[in-house]
């Protein structure tokens, strides 16, 4: 069993950056791809980025070149650089874990974590 918490976000101006953090508890983190999704009022969870258990990565169109995950696996601790936010950013921001079907769809997820709220002024 793998629980989640993730911390980092805040109120950014537009062009600025934000590291967000996720910190999964249990012993079998290494053992999964992890995902960030991210919310905004009256929209559906959209996918945000996806890292597998040997840090190959994918990304949204959207947040490409701006947007990193990345995992440390020895702190049980996943991680999403975002620079160049833009006030279309501003979300909760979420991370889970893989568990089936395509890397996109947040049905295929657990261990949602409480979110973090990400708030990019223009």
């Amino acid at each position: 069993q793998v629980h989640t918490v993730e911390s980092g976000g805040g109120l950014v101006q537009a062009g600025g950056s934000l590291r967000l953090s996720c910190v999964a508890s249990g012993r079998t983190f290494d053992n999964y791809s992890m995902g960030w999704f991210r919310q905004a009022p009256g929209k559906e969870r959209e996918f945000v980025a996806w890292i597998s258990t040997i840090s190959t990565t994918t990304y949204d169109d959207s947040v490409v070149g701006r947007f990193t995950i990345s995992r440390d696996n020895a702190k049980n601790t996943l991680y999403l650089q975002m620079d160049s936010l833009q006030p279309e950013d501003t979300a909760v921001y979420y991370c889970a874990r893989h568990m089936s079907g395509n890397a996109f769809n947040p049905s295929g997820y657990d261990d949602w974590g409480q979110g973090t709220q990400v708030t990019v002024s223009s």
